[in-house]
């Protein structure tokens, strides 16, 4: 299993039009997207983008049509070259690489999955699984067996013969993502990879990423337009509008401590009970108080340890770390307080 590897976004601008670079000094100088589009007829695409990716973990990233986030994405593996800035991946410069170089990138480092599921539809599960691979010059039998052992993982053991137009559309992103897995890159560049399922089987392959992700610790940045998905999966979340960054953060950041009018937008309907965990809403120990012998660890969401609160019948919590240290007490009226932002 390839090491995880980290990726730094730094000072990062894509304009789309003619003689793109001139207009650089005139963004870092605060000419707006409208502006730019109606002076000079270019596109700001990405609009000084700093960000820091950690190695294994699941960087979302997430904004309305048009916010600049599928274009991000595309600068990670240089499917799209920036009019300035750099993309360090294991603190190499993408930007800087050779053709060779890059196709070597490409080839070992990352991996993709589409929205569209693009598989090959005159070849079966096995085969599209194992394309990478064979792109690669990996033997025959070599890819059998890798192929096959992440097509179990995926829950799709049994159809590996099956052709693309005998799948559902989850089957096939199960597909996709058995084939994005096979090459063992450790950067897995997912953009809008789940908007295309009905609801129940987007939640499935939520699931399914977070289940494999335990196991591979891939540094997968995952590209959305819907704010429930994002606070599931993402380890850490930023919010796009018109090419830039409005916010970074934990989904408890994002949610609690909405940056400005229009993230406190997105959050406004959420559920703040899965969201937010018990240590944002404990009341601190207080030297020589009894602690409760019922308990949650930190972490746990605020609708799960209400639920613990009402099946032990207890009045109150202790809220302890991984270790069994008690961090804080928590009551039901101080869930309430938590889920109502008060």
């Amino acid at each position: 299993m390839a090491e995880p590897i980290g990726i730094q976004i730094r000072n990062l601008y894509k304009i789309f039009g003619n003689d793109a670079a001139s207009l650089i000094d005139k963004v870092r100088t605060g000419t707006t997207k409208t502006e730019l589009n109606d002076k000079y007829g270019a596109v700001l695409g990405l609009n000084n983008i700093n960000m820091d990716m950690a190695a294994g973990r699941i960087q979302v990233i997430m904004g309305l049509s048009g916010s600049g986030k599928s274009t991000l994405i595309r600068h990670i593996n240089r499917l799209i070259d920036p009019t300035a800035g750099e993309v360090l991946v294991g603190g190499e410069d993408v930007v800087k690489m050779s053709p060779e170089a890059l196709r070597e990138f490409r080839r070992h480092k990352t991996a993709m999955v589409f929205q569209k599921f693009a598989l090959l539809p005159n070849r079966n599960v096995l085969e599209n699984t194992g394309y990478g691979l064979e792109v690669q010059g990996i033997p025959r039998e070599k890819r059998i067996e890798t192929s096959m052992r992440w097509i179990e993982r995926v829950g799709l053991k049994g159809f590996e013969k099956k052709y693309p137009n005998q799948l559902s559309g989850g089957m096939q992103q199960r597909v996709g993502l058995a084939r994005a897995l096979s090459n063992d890159a450790p950067i897995l560049l997912m953009d809008e990879a789940f908007s295309a399922l009905d609801p129940l089987i987007r939640v499935d392959m939520q699931s399914v990423l977070l289940d494999l992700q335990k196991e591979i610790r891939k540094t997968v940045v995952f590209i959305t337009h819907d704010l429930d998905e994002a606070l599931r999966l993402g380890d850490s979340i930023a919010i796009l509008r018109d090419g830039e960054i409005i916010q970074q953060g934990t989904s408890q950041d994002i949610v609690l401590k909405p940056a400005d009018a229009y993230i406190a937008n997105f959050v406004r309907e959420v559920n703040r009970g899965r969201v937010i965990h018990v240590e944002a809403a404990m009341s601190p120990l207080v030297a020589d108080t009894a602690l409760p012998s019922g308990s949650v660890t930190e972490g746990t969401s605020l609708d799960d340890a209400m639920k613990h609160l009402v099946a032990s019948g207890a009045d109150r919590l202790t809220v302890t770390d991984a270790q069994n240290r008690p961090l804080g007490l928590l009551d039901s009226a101080t869930i309430v307080a938590a889920l109502v932002g008060i």
